[in-house]
């Protein structure tokens, strides 16, 4: 029995020689209470009320003959015993003397809403922490309410993840405990993290600070790509500042019963762009992170909230995973799959397995790369049998960095598509380190030196294949001549609903409004320099995901060789109209724009494809050139005739054009090795492209990936007379080389 153990305490009464009584989170808070950090007030339902709780109630024995038989590498059981022992607690009556304490203790600290957190005694301790495990409730408010949330605390102390996580550090079940921190809940106008080490590369000079708009919750679920600041510890001062767009903030809202719920409000265009906090209130907060480090003597996770301009410290931790020495500088000469931001550093490979809920991380096996939009705790079981971990969003201070951190095990967050690009089974590598994912196995280069623009210069063009808008920026400051294959699918994704869906409901422009917007972005960067906009390449299967999709398409068993391209266009001309209305509308402000038309099968079909774009005002001139992809055989034979159309350049796309020509599917594993643009078929295609298109007198580039994969190509291409050629970013400076090069050799002025 503990009975001589207080039930509550509060913060100012508990220091971090009381973990067994109030758990890491209690002590921490009692900390700094007592050292002066602005902490909001509170109290603790001690861990000791929470023995006495399940031995009352007789539920020890109980509890064991469930998670007697457990394997916790099975989800599907686990989950199962971990409901009924939820349960168990929950149905249980509490003490009614406990419960009236709780509530005078919430009304003496002037009741309104609260924060209900669990904190059990055997977390947030150096080596032995996992973000998350047990529940919290938010914007909790009135007396019964807050005895409930308490018990729903001690249940979570049994949850999947919390069961799992204790069996397979050596936990004894029985002697974790479980006190809950009842706090007054901050009315967040921003709020974040802070590490005051580095917390990818353990940089123990510098402070990272990660902010968002509204409340806090957004950061560690990932459902948001936060600001990022760091701030040099010993003179601070402001390093770097990555701004991030937020769509959306998550603000309390009044509901039933006095309660507040958590509800997403749009923010204006103004909004989206702004810095979450100010330069001044970034380098109080490093203070502060500073202090804390210095009280504790060891580096802190520390989360933060601003209120009616004040900031508040609301949790801190130590930072749990600390790397010993330095990781050696690496670059990778591969093309990009999806980038993001590097939270858990070093490489690993394997294939992918697009989890995209909880209920199906028994899919991912051991060596496997996980890639979700996001993780949360209930991944952790698939987190530690995965390679590596990609994610669609979230910051460096993700639930999936910190947990990925810990494994030790390479993680990119905040990619955006990684779960819309990568495809179950693709064998990828993940490099933690610099945020970015490769196709297949690659090995390790080191130092690739990155050029600015201007700096070499060629005859022939090079530019850049572009999809993600948070990249574009960077890659116009590079050493390119425009962009040669902007790829709508990212876009048309992003906004996320089938267009002929949108049109049926009426909301036809707000697709068009959306996709000039993503086009704008592109335009704008690159102006006045061409940005050659491929119009949307979407499968039946993938418009099929988008919302509203299965309507209107039908399933094919192919969809690689299927209703996509041009077949659509002038099959489905209302919605290639909205994509051509967007064209113009940014064109009225950025004439740099031009449009490449994919995968077009017949000259009859590039013929009505021009026919609707020329009705709807879109007519090639000076400042305007229609180009067509070449990745058909049929392109290729009838080029001629195609060009007679009337196109202004054609770009060959050689994945499609050896997919086509050697009779292989480009994502089959069995065939791989035979997928190869240097065959000869292929290769005979490319220099019968290249060469009429300079005889009838229309540029020739080419935006596939063999000129990224395999540079003797590129010295081909160069020899035969291609214009341009259009690689991805990490090409860039490789591939200008090699022009260059051979130039030289060809004597090309």
């Amino acid at each position: 029995m503990r009975q001589s153990q207080k039930a509550i305490v509060w913060f100012n009464e508990v220091t971090k020689k009381d973990i067994p009584l109030v758990g890491g989170k209690g002590a921490n808070l009692g900390e700094m209470t007592n050292a002066g950090i602005p902490v909001p007030p509170g109290f603790i339902v001690t861990a000791s009320a929470y023995y006495n709780f399940i031995e009352n109630a007789g539920l020890q024995n109980k509890i064991k003959t469930l998670l007697g038989p457990v394997d916790i590498q099975n989800s599907k059981q686990l989950q199962g015993v971990a409901v009924k022992v939820e349960k168990l607690i929950t149905d249980a009556t509490m003490p009614a003397a406990l419960a009236r304490e709780i509530e005078q203790a919430y009304v003496k600290m002037g009741k309104g809403l609260v924060a209900v957190r669990s904190s059990a005694t055997a977390e947030d301790l150096p080596e032995a922490s996992f973000a998350g495990q047990q529940a919290t409730f938010l914007n909790v408010q009135g007396e019964k309410d807050v005895v409930k949330a308490v018990q729903d605390c001690w249940a979570s102390l049994f949850g999947a993840r919390a069961i799992f996580y204790r069996q397979e550090q050596g936990f004894d079940h029985f002697k974790v405990g479980i006190a809950v921190p009842v706090q007054r809940m901050v009315q967040s106008e921003s709020s974040g993290v802070m590490f005051t080490i580095e917390p990818t590369t353990s940089n123990v000079d510098t402070i990272t600070i990660e902010a968002v708009l509204g409340l806090g919750e957004m950061i560690v679920s990932g459902d948001v790509t936060p600001d990022h600041y760091t701030v040099n510890k010993k003179n601070m001062k402001i390093l770097a500042k990555e701004i991030k767009k937020q769509e959306w903030k998550l603000v309390k809202k009044a509901g039933a019963h006095g309660k507040a719920d958590n509800t997403k409000i749009e923010l204006t265009e103004a909004e989206k762009a702004k810095q979450k906090i100010t330069d001044e209130d970034i380098i109080f907060l490093a203070k502060i992170g500073q202090k804390l480090e210095e009280h504790y003597k060891f580096p802190q996770d520390v989360e933060w909230a601003k209120e009616d301009g004040n900031i508040y410290i609301v949790q801190t931790r130590p930072v749990t995973t600390i790397k010993k020495g330095k990781e050696s500088a690496h670059d990778i000469d591969a093309p990009v799959l999806v980038s993001g931001a590097p939270a858990s550093p070093g490489v690993a490979y394997g294939p992918v397995k697009i989890v995209p809920d909880p209920s199906q991380i028994d899919k991912v096996l051991e060596g496997d790369i996980l890639v979700a939009e996001m993780t949360t705790p209930d991944f952790v079981p698939a987190m530690k049998r995965a390679a590596a971990i990609v994610t669609d969003r979230g910051g460096r201070t993700a639930h999936a960095a910190i947990v990925s951190r810990e494994l030790g095990i390479p993680c990119v967050v905040g990619c955006e598509n990684a779960t819309s690009t990568l495809k179950d089974g693709q064998v990828i590598t993940v490099d933690g380190s610099n945020g970015k994912v490769y196709p297949g196995k690659i090995e390790v280069k080191t130092d690739i030196k990155i050029r600015a623009r201007g700096e070499v210069k060629t005859k022939t063009k090079l530019l850049a294949n572009l999809a993600q808008p948070e990249i574009v920026d960077r890659v116009a400051t590079r050493d390119v001549d425009g962009i040669g294959l902007l790829r709508a699918e990212f876009m048309v994704a992003e906004i996320g609903e089938h267009p002929s869906y949108m049109i049926e409901q009426g909301r036809g422009q707000e697709f068009v409004e959306k996709l000039a917007a993503g086009l704008t972005n592109f335009a704008k960067a690159f102006h006045p320099r061409q940005v050659v906009y491929r119009t949307n390449d979407f499968k039946s299967n993938e418009y099929k995901a988008l919302k509203g999709g299965e309507k209107f398409e039908e399933d094919e068993e192919n969809p690689m060789i299927g209703y996509r391209g041009a077949s659509r266009y002038i099959t489905d001309i209302e919605t290639f109209k909205l994509e051509l209305a967007a064209i113009k509308k940014v064109r009225e402000k950025y004439d740099n724009l031009w449009v490449m038309i994919p995968f077009v099968r017949t000259v009859k079909e590039m013929a009505g494809t021009v026919k609707i774009m020329e009705e709807e005002g879109l007519k090639r001139s000076a400042n305007f050139k229609l180009w067509m992809m070449c990745e058909v055989p049929s392109n290729v034979i009838l080029l001629d005739k195609f060009i007679e159309v009337g196109i202004d350049g054609i770009s060959i796309g050689s994945n499609d054009l050896t997919q086509l020509t050697l009779g292989i599917d480009r994502d089959s594993a069995k065939l791989a090795a035979t997928f190869d643009e240097r065959n000869d078929a292929v290769m005979i295609s490319i220099e019968k492209v290249v060469r009429t298109c300079k005889e009838k007198g229309v540029t020739c580039s080419i935006c596939g990936q063999a000129p990224s994969v395999y540079p003797e190509i590129t010295e081909k291409l160069v020899e035969w007379g291609i214009t341009s050629v259009s690689v991805s970013p990490d090409m860039i400076d490789v591939t200008r080389d090699i022009i260059a090069a051979a130039e030289k050799k060809l004597g090309v002025k």
